[in-house]
This record gives structure tokens, C-alpha cells and sequence, in this order.
């Protein structure tokens, strides 16, 4: 059971920006890029992946491997789960738009890597309308860079990165509307101790699963939620207080991500349950705003969808100094899932890590030391960089010839 709660400010520590800077190295790990290589990999489910806008008939991964000119490589993972071409679409965009970019280059570090590559395509980001597959791409790239440059010195990502432990509380997260407490209980079995369900399906059924969870679970299991941007303002505004008696730590996403910060500011001040939200907030200037706001007690920037680990090493210091707490989205497979783990890690803070309860190949075999739960927490270990030297033979029967 957790003795504290998001509606309390999160302890202020250290901001990774300053921690990190005394490491010295990891800011200055020059990369002389040889190849770049994306990877588009599908798995077929059972279960269907329900949210209140969309659902997800499979399971999708886009991969990028680098490898420079000393042998060094490096895996990434670019948020792709919709639409259903996503994955390929962003393979797509590495091999004609980044690669030409990244081949036969050198950057100072990962950091420089990333600054170029923003600079690079934002005019053609845009041209074409679709800021969001870049950013994504640019974040798989930079992820593989932080891997890459975290194998090569011999260490684990979280230490590089300035982390003094490899410990990491965890929650379950995609619980659907149909059935939750089922999966709920598997994933108690296993070790958890904190879960999030989707919701923004209609009042009764919202409460109905709610409460299966509370039977199921009991009162001191911790509960989240997730609306998936569900709600507009005035549907928030009833809802809210159907949910207090749940105690739950906070209510992801009520509204739609582009509704002004004054809306969420008015909805936290009249909700009895924290807000969070942040996997659909992309640049720092963004999260300022956001911040800035006071309505977020939880910020949970997603780094394959938007600044991978250089963009959002500033952005976790900012939520830290604001005396609020980043819990990492994450929603994909087991490279994404271990670059999170090892970010949250390696930055401080007393956040949780996201892992999608729901049955996943391309996630399980390659999540490596995450698989093992105990007590709501996993540990990391010191296999150097993210801990995946190569992929698991078995994986190959999932990818796809984009």
C-alpha cells in the first residue's frame, strides 16, 4: 500500500539537468554514426485494446538500431500505436528522412544528435502536417543514441544518466472496460500493487468497473484512472465527484489535450481526484505552460512519442522543481518500456513506471528484468546501457517487410 498520494506535492529533488552535469561524460559522448536501421514488428492479440477513442487490433513496434563507426550500437523505440499504418509510416520516415541526415555524421552527444535532427525537419514537419511521426522518429533515434552511448562506456542507462538506484515502483495500466477486475487480479498475482483503468465509456459502466475493482482488489490496493481525453469540461465537471469515493491518485487526460490550461485549471479546482497528463504535450515550452497552470499533480511525458531522453531530461527537472510528480507514459514494447524504466530511474523522484497490463509478445520478450514484480516494484539491474544486446530469435516471426 502507498502511505503518500498525488495530491500532495511530490518531494523537490535534485533536477537531473544539474545531477547529470557533475557526470560529465554522458554530455560529451561524441557518436560517429554509421548506419541507422528501422524494424517494424506486429503482433496478433486475443483482446482487442479499447480506449474511449479508438481500439487497437494489434500490437505494433517500430525499432531503430544504430551503429557507429566503432561498433557501438544502440536500440530505440518510436511511439506508434494509431493510426494502424503507424509503425510502418514511421520506418518510413527513417530510412528516407533521418537517415540521410544521421549516416557518415558526427555529433558532440546524443543531446547535439537530437537538436540537429529537430532542426533539421521542422520546416518539413510543418509542410507535410505531421509533427507528431517525426517527433516520434526523432525519438526512437535518440533513445537508440542514450543506448548506444550507455553500452559503449560499460554501464547501465539509469547510472549514465546520474541514478543511485535501480529500483523502480511500477503500476499495471490498461485495464479495459470490459471485465478489468479479471486482469487486475492476474496482475496482483504477479506482483502489483497499483492499477489504472480506462474509462470515458458512460457513467454507470465507469462506476461499475470501479467498483469491481474495489471488491476484487480491496481498499488498499491504488487505483488510477484514465479517460483518454473522454470528456469535454462540463462532462468532466459532473464526473468528478462520482469518482472521490475510489480514492483514486489522479484522473489521466479528462479533457482533450488542446483544451486551454484555464479549462484543466478550472476542472482541478473543482476535482477531489489529482489530474495528470503529459504523453500528449510535446516541448518544453509546452510543459512550461502547462506547469505553469498549477492544474497537473502528475506529468508523465512519453519519451518514444515526443524528446526521448535529451528532450525531456529538462522537462522532468522542471515538473521536480514545481514540486510535482513525473510518472513516464509509456504504452508499446520492451525497448520503449526499458528506456522509460531507466529514465525514471536515472533522474530521481518518487514517479512510477507505466506497464500495459495486457498480454503483449513484442513487449515480454524483451522486457527483460522488468518481467519480474515484486511488491509493486522492479529492479533494473547493471546490464550496460537498457540491458538488450540483441534480439530475441523468437521476435523475428512478428516482423514485417514494410
Amino acid at each position: 500500500m502507498d502511505t503518500g498520494s498525488s495530491r500532495s506535492p511530490a518531494p523537490v529533488h535534485q533536477p537531473a539537468t544539474e545531477r547529470t552535469a557533475a557526470a560529465g561524460s554522458p554530455y560529451h559522448a561524441a557518436l560517429s554514426l554509421e548506419r541507422i536501421e528501422a524494424r517494424v514488428y506486429r503482433c496478433p492479440i486475443e483482446r482487442p485494446v479499447t480506449t474511449s477513442f479508438g481500439t487497437m487490433a494489434d500490437r505494433p513496434m517500430m525499432l531503430v538500431r544504430l551503429l557507429a563507426d566503432d561498433g557501438a550500437c544502440g536500440w530505440g523505440e518510436a511511439w506508434c500505436n494509431f493510426p494502424g499504418v503507424g509503425a510502418e509510416h514511421r520506418a518510413r520516415l527513417v530510412d528516407s528522412v533521418f537517415a540521410p541526415i544521421v549516416t557518415s555524421r558526427r555529433f558532440e552527444s546524443p543531446r547535439a544528435l537530437f537538436e540537429e535532427l529537430t532542426r533539421a525537419t521542422a520546416v518539413l514537419a510543418i509542410q507535410c502536417g505531421e509533427p507528431g511521426p517525426i517527433a516520434q522518429s526523432i525519438a526512437a533515434i535518440d533513445l537508440a543514441a542514450w543506448d548506444l552511448v550507455a553500452r559503449r562506456a560499460g554501464t547501465p542507462l539509469w547510472r549514465l544518466l546520474g541514478g543511485t538506484s535501480d529500483r523502480v515502483a511500477v503500476y499495471a495500466s490498461g485495464l479495459n472496460p470490459d471485465g478489468p477486475e479479471r486482469l487486475a487480479v492476474e496482475r496482483r498475482v504477479a506482483g502489483h500493487t497499483r492499477f489504472k483503468l480506462k474509462i470515458g465509456f458512460g457513467e454507470g459502466r465507469d462506476l461499475e468497473n470501479l467498483r469491481a475493482l474495489r471488491r476484487a482488489l480491496g481498499s488498499d490496493a491504488t487505483l488510477m484512472s484514465d479517460a483518454n481525453q473522454g470528456w469535454t469540461l462540463a462532462q468532466a465537471e459532473a464526473m468528478v465527484s462520482k469518482l472521490a469515493p475510489f480514492d483514486l491518485q489522479w484522473l489521466e487526460e479528462p479533457l482533450r489535450a488542446d483544451r486551454p490550461w484555464h479549462e484543466w485549471r478550472q476542472l482541478a479546482d473543482a476535482s477531489p481526484v489529482p489530474l495528470a497528463a503529459g504523453e500528449n504535450i510535446a516541448g518544453r515550452n509546452a510543459f512550461e505552460a502547462a506547469l505553469s497552470s498549477g492544474a497537473l499533480a502528475v506529468v508523465q511525458p512519453d519519451a518514444a512519442k515526443w524528446g526521448g531522453i535529451s528532450g525531456n531530461l529538462d522537462v522532468i527537472a522542471d515538473v521536480a522543481a514545481a514540486g510535482r510528480r513525473y510518472c513516464p507514459h509509456f504504452l508499446g514494447g520492451g525497448v520503449g518500456l526499458l528506456a522509460s524504466a531507466h529514465l525514471l530511474a536515472g533522474t530521481g523522484g518518487d514517479g512510477w513506471l507505466e506497464i500495459d497490463a495486457n498480454p503483449n509478445h513484442l513487449r515480454s520478450l524483451l522486457e527483460g528484468p522488468i518481467a519480474v514484480i515484486d511488491d509493486g516494484t522492479a529492479v533494473l539491474g547493471d546490464s550496460p546501457g537498457i540491458g538488450i544486446d540483441r534480439l530475441p530469435a523468437e521476435i523475428e516471426r512478428f516482423r514485417i517487410r514494410y
